[in-house]
């Protein structure tokens, strides 16, 4: 009786249009007693989803998660495809050397999606204050909120963070995720096809009815596209380690930052002992700084912080008229950046830093997120940010689409999602492009108007609070 009552449901959605392998008749399937043998009748039609999303990183599988628990999206069969061999669990007993400052935004999804109360559970730490400073003058910014009352940011580890949104996509019924995924090829309705295909390395074919491209700076399903893609080489590398900073246990809840001529140093807080370096500098030292020895690069790190850098008495004579300007309303003065005691669990490591920029994100079934659409310098702290943002957005967009029975595929509705995160992401981009240009010299007139420009900004909370909201949105 169940195996003939599994047959007729089959027949029956077949007839109406509906995908025998959708996670509702299955569980229908289920209900009635029916089991998975039944699914090599439908062998043909697994091989088509309605998302296919190309890249499991930290944005990847957020999307996945996020369409997957959208009550307007869970009729929709979503496949995730990553190259790696399998997930890999973060060590319960050392840092990862690679974290991000985690925006009020990006909070807000975690949340939604229900891995905050993971992340909380696992490792993260609150940023209630953040300075930056000029190595070159006497310039300084503060960003806090009046008496602490918010954080203005979280530092959580990668590690951590993509742990806690794959434990929460496990429970959706309606996403499938595969390993050891690598695409070989894609084929895209503009190139002639029906629906969006994806090859694999191992000769299997894939197609769905929207495709995205969540696969990295070097995005395949980008180049595919055929759209511009502005790339510009910073000439530099992003040297990270864990360090344990001196004098024990403090309430370590600032991030620091410290411009520097060959660019910015910053240190994010982990835990009341513990910090996470982040420096950006010319690719040559990066290497030398990799080699260092333990102790001796812990004083490359103090020095960088600390000592003083070669000054212009223009520059000083420049800056003693416009403190005596701006004293009465700011009263703040330089604080010193904790001392750092030793490097955790030679945690060294170094990436390539630049900017990157595609003409146009989306196309008839395909569209792109996070670094296959945009890459920034991480010296703001917003790469990641901005793809959580185009998780936020495109789920929103292609909810509302599906639930007005326009499709998911559709280039227009697709085009709402373009503009929404073009408004916001071109902006940081020329903002932390023109940031890394801008401190990046030790030209006299440039130390300047940058010191000038960031001193009169700091006496201005509205301007400062604007600033930090729009970066943390």
């Amino acid at each position: 009786m169940n195996r003939l009552l599994c047959t007729t449901l089959v027949k029956y959605s077949e007839r109406n249009g509906i995908k025998a392998n959708g996670p509702l008749l299955w569980r229908a399937f289920s209900v009635s007693g029916c089991n998975r043998q039944a699914e090599p009748e439908t062998s043909r039609e697994s091989q088509h989803y309605d998302i296919i999303i190309a890249g499991g990183g930290m944005v990847g599988t957020a999307l996945a998660c996020a369409l997957g628990k959208n009550t307007r999206l869970q009729n929709k069969n979503i496949l995730l495809l990553e190259a790696a061999a399998g997930f890999k669990q973060p060590s319960t007993e050392q840092y990862s050397n690679r974290v991000s400052a985690i925006s009020k935004g990006t909070h807000r999804l975690m949340q939604t999606i229900g891995a905050w109360d993971e992340i909380e559970r696992t490792r993260v730490k609150p940023v209630l204050k953040m300075q930056v400073w000029d190595a070159c003058s006497d310039a300084l910014i503060t960003f806090n909120y009046d008496d602490f009352s918010e954080n203005i940011s979280w530092i959580v580890e990668n590690d951590v963070l993509l742990a806690s949104i794959y434990r929460q996509l496990e429970t959706v019924p309606n996403v499938r995720v595969r390993y050891s995924s690598k695409i070989a090829s894609c084929e895209l309705i503009r190139d002639g096809a029906d629906k969006s295909t994806v090859r694999l390395a191992d000769g299997e074919t894939l197609k769905c009815d929207l495709l995205v491209g969540a696969d990295g700076y070097n995005s395949l399903v980008r180049r595919q596209m055929g759209v511009q893609n502005f790339a510009l080489a910073y000439n530099q590398m992003g040297v990270v380690a864990t360090l344990r900073l001196a004098n024990g246990p403090t309430d370590n809840v600032t991030a620091w930052q410290r411009f520097l001529p060959t660019g910015p140093i910053a240190l994010l807080p982990l835990s009341d002992d513990t910090s996470s370096l982040v420096w950006s500098t010319g690719v040559a030292e990066a290497k030398r700084l990799l080699q260092l020895d333990g102790d001796s690069f812990v004083a490359a790190v103090n020095a960088a912080f600390h000592k003083p850098m070669p000054r212009n008495s223009l520059v000083d004579d420049v800056m003693k008229g416009v403190n005596t300007l701006v004293k009465q309303t700011t009263g703040q003065r330089l604080e010193a950046a904790p001392v750092v005691e030793t490097e955790v669990d030679k945690s060294r490591a170094a990436f390539p830093l630049g900017l990157g920029h595609t003409g146009t994100y989306v196309g008839q079934g395909v569209c792109l997120i996070g670094d296959s659409a945009h890459r920034v310098h991480p010296l703001a702290g917003q790469g990641v940010n901005l793809g959580f943002g185009d998780v936020q957005t495109l789920v929103d967009v292609l909810a509302d689409a599906n639930y007005a029975g326009l499709g998911i595929s559709n280039l227009s509705e697709l085009l709402k999602y373009e503009q929404a995160r073009l408004k916001h992401n071109v902006p940081v981009l020329l903002t932390t492009h023109s940031l890394q240009r801008l401190y990046s010299t030790d030209f006299v007139p440039t130390v300047a108007l940058r010191s000038i420009g960031l001193t009169l900004t700091n006496a201005f909370p509205p301007v400062k609070k604007f600033l930090m909201n729009y970066a943390m949105s």
